[in-house]
């Protein structure tokens, strides 16, 4: 899923600014004259519950290292078992050094390698045995150039060896770069998109060979990044030309013709100068588009984020693997280590199109141990290069566990009773704890004031760390949500917790909170600054495939294998929240609260049909459920709206998303014909033929760089910048997208055969509305039989209502297909 950006604030302030203020003060308290260190030694307690008063977890671990000032001097106590496991971290620290250094070096002579490299000058040095000069006399020219004297270079044969040994690697590095460039200017045709299937050209055949032997090699997660290019600025005539386009079929002639004239207008004396600017960064950037898209689209948003920026994705809804919940949340954190080890050391095969062309990966490098920090102008993403525990809440406590023994990854059954010990702890709430987290859920500026004045040192402080250093946060709930077939609202319930939950039991800045239900289903709910939703579906994949096929159960419905009793329990977390920012807390709560409680949320599964029929209809599963929409929504509002479809451009290094513009002059066409009802079939069906080739088109410009909204967004940047007035930027940057859609990506590993399990399926996921009269949509195409809806809206608009919406969905959905002809399941 690429969820729909740009809510709240996409311009409307007086950004760009100067970044400054993001970070509050993190200084350390002074004045301390004892210090105590904690250990995660097994043989710290002798216990394994958590203990009811709130320090007792601490005096567990405090035999660790101590040390006191006094005036006779420091008296130290040291404890051999911590001094022992703080060797084996710093061990474990020191492997991961290596493996980066090693991977580092292997993905920098992609698509070389040090074998090739030994060839390379194996092949030197036998031709000159041969007495055949390879090297054309450079061998020769490097000995000369070498500097005599004693040491390595005093026998000719060395500096013989040496010389071919200096050439085999220039000779092996000209080589590489070649190869890079070579395919950097093949990933740069994107014709192949274009062409029809099952009409491929030569050329692109040619092109295809070309690819598949230059990438040939097992590359790492990283090793395709600095052989894709860079995404081209498109002229500012064609990005024009397609803008009126798409707001042709929104506008009378009046309204049409006023925007033609703002537009020309901007074309001729505004653009220019900006789109200079624009080319330049293009130069100098990786990508002209992405830094100032988090910045100023995410960032810089001022308004709360739950409900307006983050999104959810959701578990296996038609099987369930056990209903022991910290049974569940161990096998499914053991599963999320695992991925990251395996992203730290790039053993993740990166994603590619068709089989060959590779996306870019450098947003997975911040899926793990980051946090949003509120700012009072902007928020920053703080990333650690690694986190050794995760945060967890439970009944308004805040708990800090260990992922690791020493160097030792937790097992899944020692994680279960980490979890266990939690849930079976029964101390309660300290003062301001239990709503600490809507904080988070509420405006950015208040969050960020009371962060500065209330957790800047002492306790606070260090239990702010803990949970912003963690490498995610973990809500285990009192509640049970699952999806009951029999039971339609079932599934919108489950969506509304993933949402925003009570608006307090989620860690809203986290990179992502993984929740755990007491039935032992889980979910996520998802930052959204750091990345788009198809890198979260990535490690959700592989999450709940390792779960389900690779880790287990036992029958009782535990973790398999034995817990080690003698772990260090859970460590509460210690807070000192004064009145103040306890009236600060309820603030931001009741803000979040009103937000949540006006969303209405609509998920439903349509089993009529899924893309296996849609392909008979020879068009694309997407532009059929979009053409769908655009007569759901035209059924239930009796007008046509500005429709946002998000697509990726994550062909190019460092690109995230693009606008496609799904309502058009032709799927208006469609529509109005299919309305009307007085039409033949065969002619709806060339309508609708006609509308979905016009979806596919534009869906292929977004990916190839040639979409409208980015290059539009990027010059109004620059005019802010250069402090330029365009009527023509502004009016396009305030339009409200009343439909907000986005198509869940899913299979991106090849974890188990759907075919083969065809109920392993996850709904995917959803977010709120972007327009406050408007609709969000997000849609999975599961299977050949079944698609997923998760529609959403305010209850506070009287134009709009989620499940009218959502059956007016399933009508055009059935509609369309009736078109064909083409016989359906039964539902």
């Amino acid at each position: 899923m690429v969820s729909p950006e740009g809510r709240g604030d996409t311009g409307q302030s007086d950004w760009p600014q100067t970044r400054t203020g993001a970070n509050p003060s993190r200084e350390w308290s002074g004045g301390q004259h004892k210090a105590t260190y904690f250990s995660r030694s097994p043989g710290a307690v002798h216990g394994a519950r958590c203990q009811p008063t709130p320090r007792m977890a601490e005096a567990h671990q405090a035999v660790a290292f101590q040390f006191t000032v006094t005036p006779d001097g420091v008296d130290f106590q040291l404890s051999r078992e911590a001094l022992k496991h703080v060797y084996l971290s710093g061990i474990n620290s020191w492997k991961k050094r290596l493996i980066r250094i090693k991977n580092g070096i292997l993905r920098g002579v992609y698509p070389g390698s040090p074998t090739s490299w030994l060839v390379v000058i194996m092949a030197t040095v036998g031709s000159s045995y041969c007495n055949v000069d390879i090297s054309m006399g450079l061998v020769c020219h490097i000995q000369r150039c070498l500097p005599e004297g004693c040491g390595p270079y005093q026998t000719p044969q060395t500096r013989a060896l040496l010389s071919m040994a200096i050439f085999s690697t220039g000779v092996w590095m000209t080589g590489i770069f070649f190869f890079r460039q070579t395919l950097k200017l093949l990933l740069s045709y994107h014709g192949w998109m274009f062409e029809m299937h099952g009409q491929t050209s030569h050329f692109t055949k040619v092109w295809a060979i070309c690819v598949r032997l230059l990438s040939s090699r097992r590359p790492m997660l990283y090793s395709f990044q600095t052989s894709l290019p860079k995404l081209p600025v498109p002229s500012v005539p064609a990005t024009i030309q397609r803008y009126l386009e798409s707001v042709r079929p929104l506008l009378d002639n009046e309204e049409y013709y006023r925007m033609e004239m703002l537009a020309k207008e901007f074309q001729d004396k505004t653009a220019p100068r900006l789109q200079k600017y624009l080319v330049l960064k293009s130069w100098w950037a990786t990508n002209y588009v992405s830094d100032w898209w988090e910045e100023y689209i995410y960032l810089r948003g001022r308004t709360p984020l739950v409900v307006n920026s983050n999104y959810y994705v959701m578990d296996f809804v038609l099987v369930k693997n056990t209903d022991v919940q910290a049974a569940r949340l161990g096998n499914i954190v053991h599963a999320m280590i695992m991925y990251r080890r395996k992203l730290d050391r790039e053993e993740i095969k990166p994603v590619m199109a068709l089989g060959m062309v590779p996306m870019c990966s450098y947003q997975m490098e911040r899926m793990f141990n980051t946090t949003r920090i509120p700012g009072k102008k902007t928020d920053v993403l703080q990333h650690l290069s690694d986190s050794r525990h995760v945060a967890v809440y439970h009944k308004g406590r805040f708990f800090k566990v260990w992922l690791y023994e020493g160097s030792r990854l937790l097992k899944p059954r020692d994680l279960e009773m980490q979890f266990q010990r939690i849930l079976d702890d029964p101390s309660l709430p300290q003062p301001g704890e239990e709503r600490l987290a809507a904080l988070t859920a509420g405006g950015r500026v208040e969050w960020a004031q009371a962060r500065q004045a209330f957790f800047g040192s002492g306790k606070n402080k260090a239990s702010l760390d803990a949970i912003e250093r963690a490498a995610f946060f973990v809500a285990l709930d009192e509640e049970s949500h699952h999806y009951d077939p029999e039971d339609e609202a079932s599934l919108s319930l489950y969506g509304k917790a993933l949402l925003h939950g009570n608006c307090y039991n989620r860690w809203f800045d986290k990179s992502f909170t993984l929740i755990s239900f007491k039935n032992g289903h889980v979910g996520l709910n998802t930052e959204h600054a750091w990345a788009d939703a198809p890198i979260i579906g990535h490690l959700w994949e592989f999450v709940l495939g390792t779960d389900t096929f690779h880790l287990g159960y036992t029958e009782a419905g535990h973790c398999i294998g034995k817990s080690n009793s003698m772990l260090a329990p859970p460590q509460r977390l210690q807070w000192d929240i004064p009145d103040q920012c306890q009236a600060v807390i309820e603030s931001s709560y009741q803000v979040a609260k009103a937000l949540a409680d006006d969303v209405e949320l609509y998920c439903f599964q349509f089993l009529p049909f899924g893309k296996g029929l849609i392909k008979k209809c020879r068009t694309s599963p997407d532009a059929f459920v979009q053409i769908a929409l655009q007569l759901a929504h035209f059924r239930d509002r009796g007008r046509f709206c500005l429709t946002y479809e998000a697509s990726m451009t994550r062909m190019f290094r460092e690109g995230r998303t693009e606008t496609v513009r799904s309502c058009t002059s032709e799927s208006t066409a469609f529509v109005q014909a299919m309305v009307e009802g007085t039409h033949m079939k065969a002619h709806l069906q060339n309508l609708f033929r006609k509308a979905s080739e016009k979806h596919q088109n534009m869906y292929r410009l977004a990916m190839t760089g040639s979409g409208i909204d980015r290059h539009l967004f990027c010059l109004y940047v620059v005019s802010k910048y250069l402090g330029v007035s365009s009527p023509f930027l502004a009016e396009v940057l305030s339009e409200p997208w009343r439909l907000s859609t986005s198509q869940i990506a899913q299979f991106q590993i090849r974890m188990f055969d759907p075919d083969q399990y065809p109920n392993h399926l996850g709904p995917g996921g959803g977010f709120g509305p972007v327009a406050d009269d408007g609709y969000g949509v997000s849609y999975m195409i599961a299977g050949e039989n079944t698609i997923f809806f998760h529609v959403s809206s305010k209850f506070s608009s009287s134009e709009t209502n989620a499940q009218r919406f959502g059956n007016h969905i399933r009508q055009a959905l059935l509609d369309i297909a009736d078109l064909f002809q083409v016989p359906k399941a039964d539902s």
